[in-house]
């Protein structure tokens, strides 16, 4: 049993950051475990952790699993989940309860508990007291080696629990069953040195360690040619890339440019932090067409004071300074959008005040706004948290009416315009039309036969809402 520890997961030495490229290899005993079975996964968080999924998901059909959307269908579960936020936790815990009504009637059934929550010492000192009937626990630091853990867990038919906390390498050659034929992530590092002091990500992902160039360049040279339109780069501080190198001088910007090269029609990246966006990555961004007017950039509070507090190592006006530099050089096509926490502790009504004052500034396109929630382990946790439910509720309801104002207001000014879409599924809203997105990341519902799906095409927009779009093709 290899447990997680979080002392462990915490440390930062000048050990040496290995690229493994032959570390994925399927037991012969297990190669042919899943014939005639089927698996389901239920992915929580973030797009890394849906990466890590369609990974897991690859593995899964190499031992000859057949996939499944219907958990109760399903010979082998895996949960991979996410340790943000509490709510996280809960959704998780209230899945494992309806799995373990399941396992009753279905004895045979094998569950695993994956991604972030697997990393947290408390989560796995519940799952080995409360929850023995489950089979495996594995983290983020050891998917490729999925086939030896279930090897494990069918030998010894009892709970395996393989977590490392370590600082982590670079593993190469991990097959991937991509969600989407048309769009596809594209991990260029891994981990996290920043440290926020709300955020256990660091202490989940490991610390910053970048991928080869080459490694990357030919991934998505091979998406190109097996007709990929979009890929997103992936990173939990993705603009830091490369700062973990030694010997090589080849950061973000360098990355964005021979991406660029490749001529793949579309290129995004999350998620940035504001301390490492560079003057040269806004110029290379400008520069061509293929990288999208979008940024993602969490600005996380406006008050400096708590900004100080939260180990974001930026003030709000260095913020807003980045801010107006990307839209002065991108140009007013170009759409921002943001993460901000509300509740933090110690955080006054002066703090939050100052939150809206700088999102009525910026007037992003859309956020993502959370209600503080704190993380066993970070320090944080340690903070007295002295804002009262009601107060945070309230504030996060007034902050979402403000957000809410400037989306539909950024909506409505593409009403009569043409944009390109890339067409990617059927519409949730009706049958009879097809989703997909701007490359400034609005969601656009089109009038279109199924003959455009995989296609980038120019879409004149007919109606705005507040998260969404409507519009016809415009040939």
């Amino acid at each position: 049993m290899l447990k997680p520890d979080f002392k462990e997961a915490k440390k930062r030495t000048k050990k040496e950051i290995k690229v493994l490229k032959n570390e994925y290899v399927i037991p012969e005993k297990i190669k042919n475990v899943g014939i005639n079975k089927k698996y389901y996964i239920k992915t929580y968080g973030c797009q890394m952790n849906e990466h890590d999924s369609e990974m897991i998901s690859a593995i899964l059909e190499d031992l000859k699993y057949t996939k499944t959307e219907d958990y109760t269908c399903a010979d082998l579960i895996i949960l991979n989940t996410c340790a943000i936020r509490e709510n996280a936790h809960n959704k998780t815990f209230g899945m494992l309860g309806r799995i373990k009504h399941l396992k009753q009637t279905k004895p045979n059934l094998m569950v695993g508990l994956a991604g972030c929550m697997s990393q947290e010492e408390s989560v796995v000192n519940k799952i080995i007291s409360d929850y023995k009937w489950m089979d495996f626990v594995f983290g983020t630091h050891n998917i490729h080696k999925l086939p030896q853990i279930l090897k494990q867990a069918i030998e010894s038919k009892q709970l395996e629990v393989n977590v490392l906390s370590n600082e982590g390498n670079v593993i190469e050659g991990i097959p991937s069953k991509r969600a989407s034929k048309y769009k596809a992530w594209v991990n260029i590092m891994y981990g996290c040195d920043k440290f926020c002091t709300y955020c256990i990500v660091p202490y989940t992902r490991g610390k910053q360690r970048s991928r080869m160039k080459d490694d990357i360049i030919n991934e998505i040279n091979d998406l190109i040619k097996q007709g990929y339109k979009e890929v997103t780069l992936l990173g939990q501080n993705v603009n830091a890339y490369g700062k973990d190198f030694k010997n090589i001088s080849y950061n973000m910007k360098d990355l964005l440019l021979d991406v660029a090269k490749t001529k793949i029609e579309r290129i995004r990246f999350v998620t940035s932090h504001p301390w490492d966006f560079t003057d040269e990555m806004i110029d290379v961004i400008a520069k061509y067409d293929n990288i999208c007017n979008y940024i993602h950039l969490p600005v996380q509070s406006g008050s400096n004071r708590i900004l100080k507090l939260m180990g974001r190592r930026y003030t709000k006006e260095s913020y807003i300074e980045l801010y107006n530099k990307i839209k002065d050089k991108l140009g007013e096509n170009c759409s921002i959008t943001t993460d901000i926490i509300v509740g933090f502790p110690g955080e006054t009504d002066d703090d939050f005040n100052e939150t809206l004052k700088l999102v009525n500034e910026c007037k992003f396109d859309s956020a993502y706004t959370f209600i503080y929630s704190p993380r066993e382990g970070t320090p944080a946790a340690k903070m007295k948290d002295d804002v009262s439910l009601e107060v945070k509720q309230k504030r996060l309801y007034q902050l979402n009416e403000v957000i809410n104002k400037y989306a539909k207001m950024k909506n409505d000014k593409l009403v009569g315009k043409t944009v390109p879409v890339l067409l990617e599924d059927v519409s949730e809203k009706s049958k009879s039309m097809l989703a997909g997105y701007t490359d400034t990341m609005k969601l656009v519902n089109v009038k279109a036969d199924k003959k455009y799906l995989g296609k980038i095409v120019n879409v004149k927009i007919t109606d705005a809402k507040t998260w969404s779009l409507d519009g016809e093709i415009n040939e």
